[in-house]
């Protein structure tokens, strides 16, 4: 855990169930470098769309509560789709903090597409949930929406990050189901609803088979951190990272120790 913050300090914790909220802490650190962080990855756990409904949020609350027991944080973020989904309502009963969740950014896809063809490529659980229908059916309502569960993706980005090999054709294949052409037109927005789908994106936007707008949730999360929690203030803070499968992996690390 990192040392005890000054109390001018804020603290900061960001979960996710492996490496994909590291996507999510950068764009927070580059709005509050002053903060402290603890980066919280549930990785016993990966992937969390296995989990069944209950036992996911039973688990997502006693992880969260046992490293707050440790590290007083005064905003947690929850950089997971498939947890942000289900668990929200249950956090923000347990824990007084602002509590940041990450959804599928549907809003902001239906104010950006041309065509009305929109994608939005997920976890299997994502997809499943009755918050993710409920912001289709607020905010997409006579648009075209592709649901896109991919079962193997976030691995896939999790292997990448850890230096191992993934082939362009087997991330190809995860995301051919995004790119539908019909008589209006083609999918020309796709919600990566996913934290760690951006860790790909490279590489998705060379693969993909034609040009489209990918919305990665993380500018967004960070803005909405700082309307809760303020803009804070000048200075470096502190950062650590706990995985509850064992040590942290070294591209983690070196993630924190570079404050990107």
């Amino acid at each position: 855990m990192p040392a005890a913050s000054p109390r001018d300090r804020q603290r900061i914790l960001v979960f996710d169930s492996g490496l994909g909220g590291l996507t999510v802490f950068r764009a927070v650190h580059a709005l509050r470098p002053d903060a402290d962080y603890l980066y919280l990855a549930d990785d016993a756990h990966f992937p969390y769309g296995a989990l069944a409904p209950d036992a996911l949020v039973a688990r997502v609350l006693a992880v969260i509560g046992a490293a707050l027991d440790e590290f007083r944080a005064d905003c947690v973020v929850i950089a997971c789709n498939t947890a942000s989904t289900l668990v929200l309502p249950a956090l923000r009963a347990a824990f007084p903090m602002p509590i940041v969740g990450t959804v599928p950014a549907i809003k902001p896809a239906a104010a950006m597409t041309r065509t009305g063809l929109i994608s939005v490529l997920a976890t299997p659980g994502t997809v499943s949930r009755d918050y993710t229908a409920e912001l289709i059916r607020d905010f997409a309502a006579g648009f075209d929406v592709t649901l896109v569960g991919s079962k193997h993706l976030a691995g896939l980005a999790e292997a990448a990050l850890r230096g191992e090999a993934v082939a362009d054709p087997e991330i190809a294949a995860e995301i051919a189901p995004c790119f539908i052409e019909k008589a209006r037109g083609r999918t020309d927005v796709v919600v990566l609803a996913c934290t760690h789908y951006p860790l790909l994106l490279a590489r998705i936007e060379r693969l993909a088979p034609w040009p489209v707008a990918f919305i990665d949730p993380a500018p967004a999360i960070a803005r909405r951190v700082v309307q809760l929690i303020g803009a804070g203030g000048a200075g470096e803070g502190g950062f650590a990272a706990r995985f509850t499968a064992g040590a942290a992996p070294a591209c983690a690390l070196a993630a924190f120790a570079a404050g990107r």
